[in-house]
């Protein structure tokens, strides 16, 4: 799949490291059938630019570079109150000399702080120039065309990325994101035989689809839903992945048996904690001292956890789970991570 004739942005100067977790793996096994679990490698792509990083940075390279491409002074965008995308969005912004504005939708009546700590820190720091709070089940994408009207009106030029990057054109960075990986399995001589990843807005995990697809990398991939269960998450994983496809002009059918989506990890609902994402951000933290996030992450990988228990996942199957960062946000549940506050 060429991507030569897309323009893009860089800001990530290294391919993402791939590193064995034995010690996670370890003490997965030990609550395994029989006392053997998969063993468990992790992609860092919470390494990617535009500190702290995030899966957001490689869509953002194709995003960005096409607003630029069309003029834009100003990135429009939305999400939830502690949205990472929204702070990636940001960031880039300010690296391009760019202003952003967003529109957050509350999902959970009255979520939205600015004074909260986490992203919302962030936000203000980097230097958000203006927030729009919609309710629960508003049309993004019309209060987003909005504020490019009003920005319009005022002689600027917007450019909207829909939540979580999540269209054709972002989708190339999980394209991008195949091609790498295919390449360090290839010079490292890893064999994996599944990818886990998170299924949302599915940018990344249609994008990624789309990328083992048109490059023939013959592994399955999982992804754990953090916001709908397979039913609803399905289409839009489809959906992504056959856009991504269209646009790079591959030529071929995204096969509905090739999106595989697991749910009941998110509930009860989106950004909500539960108990088994808690365990998994201390399990993680406690035995490699690497840091998950209560909203994405740490959820996706409760559902890793509860495929080897249940032993979906076979023992001494070689895994790769993809970290998708989302580090800030840890910072604004700290009391529900550390267990003192029950879920």
């Amino acid at each position: 799949m060429d991507l030569s004739r897309f323009p893009r942005r860089r800001y990530t100067p290294f391919a993402t490291p791939i590193e064995p977790l034995p010690r996670f793996s370890a003490a997965l096994a030990a609550t395994c059938p029989g006392g053997r679990g998969p063993t468990v490698w992790i992609k860092r792509d919470d390494q990617l630019g535009l500190f702290p990083g995030g899966n957001k940075t490689r869509k953002l390279e194709f995003l960005v570079a096409d607003a630029l491409a069309q003029g834009a002074d100003t990135l429009v965008t939305c999400g939830a109150p502690q949205s990472n995308h929204c702070r990636i969005t940001l960031a880039a912004a300010v690296k391009e000399g760019l202003k952003c504005r967003f529109v957050i939708e509350e999902r959970v009546p009255d979520s939205y702080d600015p004074a909260a700590s986490g992203n919302n820190f962030m936000f203000r720091l980097l230097g958000v120039e203006a927030v729009t709070v919609v309710k629960a089940g508003t049309d993004m994408g019309a209060a987003m065309a909005r504020v490019a009207e009003e920005l319009q009106a005022a002689g600027r030029r917007a450019y909207i990325i829909p939540g979580g990057g999540s269209n054709a054109i972002g989708g190339l960075g999980y394209v991008a994101c195949a091609q790498e990986l295919q390449q360090q399995l290839f010079e490292q001589g890893l064999h994996i035989a599944r990818v886990v990843v998170g299924s949302g807005s599915s940018g990344t995990h249609g994008g990624l689809l789309a990328g083992f697809l048109g490059n023939r990398i013959a592994i399955p991939i999982t992804g754990i839903g953090v916001s709908r269960d397979p039913a609803d998450q399905v289409p839009l994983v489809h959906k992504e992945a056959q856009a991504v496809v269209d646009l790079i002009g591959a030529g071929f059918e995204v096969p509905r048996a090739a999106v595989h989506c697991v749910g009941g990890y998110w509930q009860p609902k989106y950004s909500v904690p539960n108990a088994a994402m808690v365990e998994a951000v201390q399990l993680l933290a406690r035995t490699e001292g690497v840091l998950l996030d209560p909203v994405y992450t740490g959820k996706i990988m409760a559902g890793l956890i509860g495929l080897a228990r249940s032993g979906e996942l076979k023992a001494d199957e070689p895994v790769l789970f993809l970290h998708t960062g989302g580090l800030p946000s840890l910072h604004a549940y700290e009391p529900v991570v550390l267990g003192d506050t029950p879920v």
